[in-house]
């Protein structure tokens, strides 16, 4: 297999929303952004599937190693030898992998965030930084873009957050900030524990409206110029925006159960932006 099918078979075997909207892309910027993607999966799950912490931890150090060695001409792992000769082309730096690889080591050493401004930096890192490197691929041109893609990220990652409340707490994580928490009177054994309650669906309703605000801003940000280079995040925008509508339709039953999209529902929103423009 070479190192072009591996992160090929990595992005599409995940059924990501991502994946939707490289499909429309030229075939360089796909190659790059299906590499860069298959990094973050890589990294993303050694914390999620690898059960003892140490040996994440061990994991996560050697990516950073390998990071480093790729930077520096000596790539080893398929993922960075098919991201590699793409990174100059595309502006990826090595402190952007660097800064992914550092936001999922957080994920080891911290299950629990004080308020919004604390979970908000873990945000920036995991999805905030991921928008950067993607905005870059899709072409941008205009220093404002860069705004607009960690908003987005942040939006993107708050809609992930609300999603997998259920499926994180197993895991022993939840996102959700202990200040809202307290402030809806949500306990964390409740979470844990599946328990749904009027004041759960009024602190689930308080952060999608958070994340709806945040597409708003991360829209009105976006350079007149860039939006046609940046369909590809707003493909991703309209499906991510769409589901946590969904999530916000059924009442946010996300403790026992991890709302979807169908793959044809996905591709029809993603269809929708690149032919029509619109979300």
């Amino acid at each position: 297999m070479t190192p072009e099918q591996y992160v090929q078979e990595k992005a599409a075997g995940s059924g990501s929303s991502f994946y939707y909207a490289f499909l429309f892309l030229p075939p360089r910027r796909r190659a790059a952004i299906t590499a860069f993607y298959a990094f973050c999966r890589e990294v993303d799950d050694v914390v999620d599937e690898v059960q003892d912490p140490g040996v994440a931890q061990t994991k996560l150090a050697w990516w950073q190693t390998e990071v480093a060695r790729s930077f520096a001409g000596d790539p080893q792992h398929p993922v960075m030898r098919a991201l590699m000769p793409l990174a100059g082309e595309f502006g990826i730096e090595e402190r952007q992998l660097q800064a992914v690889i550092q936001g999922c080591r957080m994920d080891l050493e911290q299950t629990r965030y004080l308020d919004f401004p604390s979970l908000e930096r873990y945000c920036h890192l995991v999805a905030g930084v991921v928008g950067e490197v993607a905005a870059r691929i899709f072409g941008q041109t205009q220093p404002g873009t860069t705004d607009y893609a960690h908003k987005l990220g942040l939006a993107f990652q708050l809609t992930n957050i609300i999603r997998d409340v259920g499926e994180d707490a197993m895991r022993g994580r939840i996102y959700l900030p202990i200040d809202e928490m307290q402030q809806f009177d949500v306990k964390a054994h409740e979470v844990v524990q599946r328990k749904y309650s009027e004041r759960f669906t009024e602190l689930m309703r308080f952060q999608a409206q958070r994340a709806h605000r945040l597409y708003d801003e991360a829209l009105a940000l976006l350079p007149a110029e860039d939006r046609r280079n940046q369909k590809p995040g707003l493909m991703m925008a309209s499906i991510y925006r769409t589901l946590l509508r969904e999530i916000e339709a059924d009442d946010f039953r996300v403790l026992h159960q991890r709302v979807s999209l169908t793959p044809l529902r996905k591709f029809w929103l993603a269809w929708k932006v690149q032919a029509l423009g619109r979300l």
